[in-house]
């Protein structure tokens, strides 16, 4: 299984690990963690009234209702417009990739986006209690800025900048200008034909694509045609249970699994994550409405100790194991913090395949387990963002809003896990223990 797994399977788990346009994409969302978490963070504060009541009383006598208002702030300028930021960022990354300095290009790419942005929309509005309804130019809606539009986001600052970066390598559209004007100033004008073309490139598409859609926007059309499906396929468990099996195959070849995978997956969980936590801000108690495969629900309730929930396996060694107490010493106090590669690479578990069939079999179990729990309503959803160091139980208590039954299923879990492990370090402990009496039994019979 290991050769054929490194013959067929690792040259192109390389590949698209190092895919730059996965990359950028994947280096950007990541980039952005100050932004989301505090966004997270501010919406939590507010609803966290939700779960702990004192909590609630307690803010409003300290701070009256203006601790809220600043939470609503803080959303509106973070996760609010959270697809302006990743096409700033994605645009950059990609163009840095080309070695390219990258600053004209996530302008031009954002500029892109706005052009085939709606700027039109329809309003409601109530009059001397009389409702009246009529169009609005230069009108942007938010559902176009924030996690709705990421991927169409992600689409336009990918093509955009892939347009412009080699339109600027065209030296006839490139203006040279003598060697005393400023550096700045030259880098601007040089790019300036590959800016106006590419933008310009952008809105003929979208002019030419709603006349031959009646009018429909290339936003409406791809969350229509592609989004709605992906999202619903990766918020599903064949799903999550696939994930969880491709990264653990990966890590057993040596390779981040969760790296390699990123570029595709951080974009969907990002952006179901996103909309779990605008509805948790506005206050939806309708749990039917949530997603479950949301932001950090493999960090908060299956990679308990990081990838193949290996704090369980720490815990187990603890528990049966005589001959690796070492190996608790050192791989326990980062592996509180979700960090486990000296233990992936220490015991080894990496191209081990006796370790293999815990490794992989645990995060399948836990992750079909929270799945059903949450889509039963019998645990709260993730509804804010946390730090994947989140160490375990604890992060299971923050992902859903400070509810008590995430941190249970997180224990649960972990509980789990040290079952599962513990009859392997039990048949490692009496093979090791073979060899050691073979090994004596060999030196006296010399």
């Amino acid at each position: 299984m290991m050769n054929f797994m490194e013959k067929y399977i690792l040259p192109g788990a390389t590949k698209l690990g190092n895919q730059r346009h996965l990359l950028a994409v994947r280096d950007a969302l990541i980039g952005m963690l100050a932004i989301t978490m505090v966004g997270a963070f501010a919406v939590l504060i507010n609803n966290l009234g939700g779960a702990i009541k004192p909590y609630d009383k307690m803010m409003l006598t300290l701070f009256g209702d203006n601790y809220r208002q600043l939470g609503g702030d803080i959303w509106f300028g973070t996760l609010a417009f959270m697809t302006i930021f990743a096409v700033v960022g994605i645009a950059y990354k990609l163009a840095r990739s080309y070695d390219d300095d990258g600053f004209e290009a996530m302008l031009v790419a954002l500029s892109c986006f706005f052009v085939v942005s709606p700027s039109v929309a329809n309003i409601t509005l109530t009059i001397s209690g009389k409702e009246v309804t009529g169009t609005s130019g230069n009108f942007f809606g938010i559902s176009y800025v924030n996690s709705t539009a990421l991927f169409t986001g992600i689409i336009i600052a990918l093509l955009a900048t892939e347009l412009f970066v080699r339109l600027s390598k065209v030296k006839y559209l490139v203006i040279k200008l003598p060697d005393g004007v400023p550096p700045a100033v030259s880098r601007s004008f040089a790019k300036l034909f590959p800016g106006m073309i590419t933008i310009f490139i952008f809105g003929l598409v979208s002019l030419l694509f709603r006349m031959a859609t009646n009018g429909e926007y290339f936003h409406d059309w791809i969350n229509r045609i592609l989004v709605a499906p992906l999202t619903n396929s990766a918020d599903s468990l064949p799903f999550a249970l696939a994930l969880g099996l491709l990264i653990h195959l990966f890590w057993m070849l040596g390779l981040h699994g969760p790296n390699i995978l990123g570029g595709i997956t951080t974009p969907l969980f990002t952006k179901l994550g996103t909309e779990n936590t605008d509805m948790y801000a506005a206050g939806v108690s309708n749990m039917d409405k949530y997603h479950v495969m949301a932001g950090p629900f493999f960090d908060a309730f299956v990679f308990l100790g990081g990838s193949g929930a290996t704090l369980g396996l720490l815990i187990s060694l603890w528990i049966a194991s005589k001959k690796r107490k070492q190996m608790v010493a050192l791989g326990l106090p980062p592996g509180i913090f979700q960090i486990n590669e000296p233990v992936l690479f220490g015991m080894p578990i990496v191209l081990n395949p006796i370790w293999a069939i815990p490794f992989i079999l645990t995060p399948l179990v836990l992750t079909a387990i929270s799945y059903l729990a949450i889509s039963l309503h019998l645990v709260y959803p993730v509804v804010t963002t946390i730090p994947w160091v989140t160490p375990a139980v604890f992060g299971g208590w923050l992902a859903t809003g400070g509810h008590v039954s995430g941190a249970v299923l997180a224990a649960i879990n972990l509980i789990i896990s040290i079952v599962i492990y513990l009859p392997f370090v039990m048949i490692q402990e009496r093979m090791d223990q073979k060899k050691i009496n073979k090994a004596k039994d060999g030196g006296q019979a010399a």
